[in-house]
């Protein structure tokens, strides 16, 4: 019997979690290290290769095709607005799972010193980073998502807002010229380069067990560092923190998640999970909602039944600025960090965590650590110390592969309630 792609991709995560257990108890993290890491990181780069292609073809087709701006407005509408308050849910429920649970308040003291002192450069490096994002002026946002060159912006994926703004303003340009043999071999590039591009991500998906093996081995590999027992001292001291995040992610995918499909789609839960299952493993393994957006275009458009018209302009948007699953585990970090400092904030400070976590996700870059310098950002907003990330490094690659899922899955259903809401969601099809 052939394995379904989940599969393949669920049995190379479980075997690359043997492996680098046995591994790091045997002090052969070397091995990792030279010979399995890379072709995790080969995997990740082919789906970075393919994201910025992907996104430029797709949006110029799916903005031309749309006919008229006033569609255009419409499911942009939509789409942001869902957006926004997704986020604003999800970072309400890190703030009530934090403020029941409290973790901060069970974290040893001597634990405490001890995260301190061994993560005290990357807190200086993370600072640096944050203080140049918290110099930044209220509109530099704005600033930002407009490219002075665009072969600039497209040679590196954390500027991908530019070449998303670029490719619905190129769109939106194909609309307004109207004469479709004056643009049809112009958009018949793009169409082309689309098809391309969607064939390339099948033949990368035959190396994701591979790759999802090699990526788990490495993290493992890396907070392990061939000291099985420091992985356990770690979980001991900050396992309630680590609980209180999952706790939150479990509570915004089962709660909000299935409630927007319920209200906005007819899908059924069980085929929609089913069609974001690959989905959800690559975004664990990889933990980047920007790698994993070519994987999630072909399961939405494939498998979901979203139209290509929807899906490339709702995921790709999402991908830069829907990072629901990073706000809430900012909230929840900030308050932790508070707790764990003897420091009480008051109704004003959660309320500027909600405001400051909502605005910073959607300048998050969509690749593995982003969140953490906006954290600082807010943690500086609601005058916690800075370098009480410290207490919360040790097990952020853990934690960024969980939220990743998260982001990656309320990209999707949102996608399907925007289709649905405009008559262009099919019948969920599981032939591959």
């Amino acid at each position: 019997m052939k394995l379904a792609l989940h599969w393949k991709i669920l049995l190379g995560m479980v075997l690359g979690l043997v492996y680098g257990v046995i591994a790091a108890s045997t002090g052969l993290g070397w091995i990792t290290s030279d010979w399995i890491a890379p072709f995790g990181k080969i995997f990740v780069n082919l789906l970075k290769l393919i994201a910025i292609p992907l996104v430029l073809g797709s949006l110029i087709t799916g903005v031309a095709s749309l006919s008229d701006l006033k569609k255009l407005s419409r499911i942009g509408g939509k789409t942001i607005t869902i957006y926004i308050a997704t986020t604003a849910v999800a970072v309400t429920i890190g703030l009530l799972v934090v403020n029941i649970m409290q973790p901060g308040k069970s974290l040893p003291q001597d634990m405490r010193t001890k995260l301190q002192s061994t993560y005290e450069s990357s807190v200086a490096d993370k600072e640096e980073a944050a203080g140049a994002a918290r110099e930044r002026g209220p509109l530099q946002p704005l600033v930002d998502m407009v490219p002075s060159n665009f072969f600039s912006s497209a040679g590196n994926n954390r500027n991908m807002l530019q070449v998303v703004f670029f490719a619905i303003f190129v769109g939106i340009a194909l609309v307004q010229v109207g004469d479709k043999k004056r643009t049809a071999s112009f958009l018949g590039f793009f169409e082309g380069l689309n098809d391309v591009v969607i064939k390339m991500v099948d033949t990368i998906m035959l190396f994701a067990p591979i790759g999802v093996f090699a990526l788990i081995a490495d993290t493992i590999n890396a907070i392990a560092a061939d000291d099985l027992s420091s992985v356990w001292e770690l979980l001991g001291g900050l396992g309630f923190y680590c609980i209180a995040v999952v706790v939150g992610l479990l509570l915004q995918m089962t709660l909000v998640y299935t409630t927007v499909l319920k209200i906005f789609t007819p899908l059924k839960l069980g085929d929609f999970l089913r069609a974001l299952g690959p989905v959800q493993l690559l975004a664990f393994s990889t933990s980047s909602s920007g790698a994993t957006l070519p994987v999630t275009m072909e399961r939405c458009e494939q498998n979901l039944g979203v139209s290509e018209e929807v899906s490339s302009f709702v995921l790709p948007l999402g991908a830069t600025i829907n990072m629901d699953g990073t706000a809430l585990y900012q909230a929840i970090a900030a308050v932790f960090i508070a707790q764990a400092l003897g420091l009480s904030l008051g109704v004003g400070d959660q309320l500027t965590i909600i405001l400051t976590a909502v605005l910073a996700s959607i300048g998050t870059a969509a690749v593995p650590g982003a969140g953490i310098i906006m954290l600082v950002v807010i943690l500086e907003a609601i005058s916690v110390p800075s370098a009480g990330i410290a207490l919360i490094l040790g097990v952020d690659r853990i934690l960024d592969m969980c939220r990743t899922v998260t982001n990656v899955t309320g990209d999707a259903s949102v996608a399907a309630s925007v289709a649905a809401t405009e008559n262009q969601l099919g019948t969920p099809s599981f032939d591959n």
